[in-house]
């Protein structure tokens, strides 16, 4: 029951559900506990050189023994729903396939955990942790990988699908693809152009194999769902050059998971955008049916800022991956020749710019792609350099604005007639910031990392107004 708002106050439709979110190698640690195998990110960040400060994920902020003092801070920020990963390496640790019921049994404390404070468990099953096992055998450039992971994710939604009623396949498909095996700078860290592409293949194929393979464990009502990044990409000018150069972005950041999750269909022009780099005979027949076979009831989008590009002039080229490439690979793959541009300030510690602008015609693009498609934003938050003030708090005024501005955003949105269900801060927590290791904040609760000690932000308490009232406050 929400509290009443104050005068002005921007109120959110009845039934909206207000979530927090993490990821699984980003907080857990206990890397080696209860029979969890290495995943990638494991391999990646004990490599020299790959992560910042040579930071790994080996204790994180310890939620694998925390979860219950986390699960009580989530009850006091009230949401309704937590959006949590699941670990594969911790359910299917080794090539032999056994599964580990340590694992699963993890995951079912947890989920009892929040149902015991009234939070609804929002399921994801991949966020970047492959086991290493499976890259050892090419990863997602294996076909392979995908009906491996239908099978893990059965063997979780059997364990779990009596109390989780929202199930999301992958996360940031996006970067999977093409961060990891395009740019490497995420793991696994290989920069192979045409093994990206036929990465996002597998991806796509892991996810309607996975939808289906968990039917049979899960409600008939539950809803399924997709997590995408999706990049508002936006031209420099409406010059017929920087149109396609957005066109060609859109294309293999947005259309290439949406395209055929959503209409059983890759479009047309990113197979002629890429056409020098493969024929894309690794999508054989029966693929785009069974990706597509099973209906996506919500779809989630992550949202941190637009992107800005041009057709490049003279030497600029699409080597300056807008903070994405180190210049060894790109994870643009028919996007030579286009540049992306700095944008306007203010920035986030990660230097992206606050405009959240983006967020809302971002929704408004998406809706009127998929008019019948119910939305969710599944991650919208900002990194900030956070201390702890001699009071004992942590004032993060930076981030109660960042939130404020893309809420305001979205309840414009809302207002203009997109169906948009929910909002999941990201993050609940201070956390593993993949190769930035742990110099980046996020968290709406800072944690010490030396001590593990928990203090909520004065963006923990607006959020928690939010919560309460349902509305967003006005000063």
């Amino acid at each position: 029951m929400s509290t009443p708002a104050g005068p002005g106050a921007l109120q959110f439709p009845p039934g909206f559900l207000w979530g927090t979110a993490t990821a699984s190698y980003q907080i857990e640690g206990a890397f080696d506990e209860d029979g969890r195998g290495p995943s990638i990110w494991d391999t990646f960040s004990h490599t020299p050189g790959k992560v910042q400060d040579g930071d790994t994920g080996d204790v994180a902020v310890d939620h694998y023994h925390r979860y219950r003092d986390d699960v009580a801070l989530m009850g006091e920020l009230g949401v309704h729903a937590y959006r949590f990963s699941v670990a594969w390496p911790r359910i299917v640790p080794a090539a032999s396939g056994a599964v580990e019921q340590r694992g699963l049994d993890f995951y079912s404390r947890l989920v009892d955990e929040l149902l015991g404070k009234g939070i609804a468990p929002v399921a994801t099953l991949y966020h970047w942790d492959l086991p290493q096992w499976l890259e050892d055998a090419d990863g997602w450039g294996n076909r392979d990988t995908a009906y491996r992971f239908a099978e893990y994710a059965a063997e979780v939604a059997r364990v779990l699908g009596d109390r989780v009623h929202t199930w999301t396949t992958l996360n940031e498909p996006w970067c999977s693809a093409f961060l990891g095996y395009g740019s490497g700078v995420h793991a696994p860290g290989r920069t192979e152009t045409e093994t990206s592409l036929r990465a996002a293949h597998h991806l796509n194929l892991a996810h309607g194999l996975a939808l289906s393979a968990i039917a049979p464990h899960v409600s008939a009502d539950s809803q399924k769902s997709v997590t995408l990044n999706l990049h508002h990409v936006r031209p420099a000018t409406d010059s017929p050059a920087d149109i396609d150069a957005a066109r060609r972005v859109d294309a293999v950041a947005n259309r290439v998971f949406l395209g055929p999750m959503l209409s059983g269909e890759y479009p047309a022009d990113l197979f002629a955008d890429t056409e020098a780099i493969t024929d894309w005979g690794f999508v054989q027949e029966g693929d785009l049916a069974a990706i597509s076979a099973t209906p996506v009831t919500l779809l989630g989008i992550n949202y941190y800022n637009p992107t800005l590009v041009r057709a490049a002039e003279g030497e600029r080229a699409a080597d300056a991956f807008d903070g994405h490439g180190n210049g060894a690979g790109t994870p643009w793959p028919g996007c030579e020749g286009v540049e992306f541009v700095q944008q306007p300030g203010p920035y986030t510690a990660m230097g992206w710019p606050v405009d959240e602008s983006g967020l809302y015609d971002l929704l408004q693009r998406v809706s009127k792609d998929y008019p019948s498609l119910p939305l969710a934003i599944t991650e919208n938050g900002s990194a900030w350099e956070d201390e702890v003030s001699a009071d004992g708090e942590v004032h993060d005024p930076q981030r109660v604005d960042y939130l404020s501005r893309h809420l305001s955003a979205a309840h414009r949105a809302i207002a203009d007639g997109v169906d948009l269900r929910g909002y999941f801060v990201w993050s609940l927590l201070d956390n593993f910031e993949w190769a930035y290791g742990y110099s980046k904040r996020f968290g709406i609760v800072r944690v010490d990392y030396d001590t593990q000690q928990r203090t909520p932000k004065d963006s923990f308490k607006l959020y928690q107004q939010v919560v309460a009232q349902n509305a967003l406050p006005q000063a």
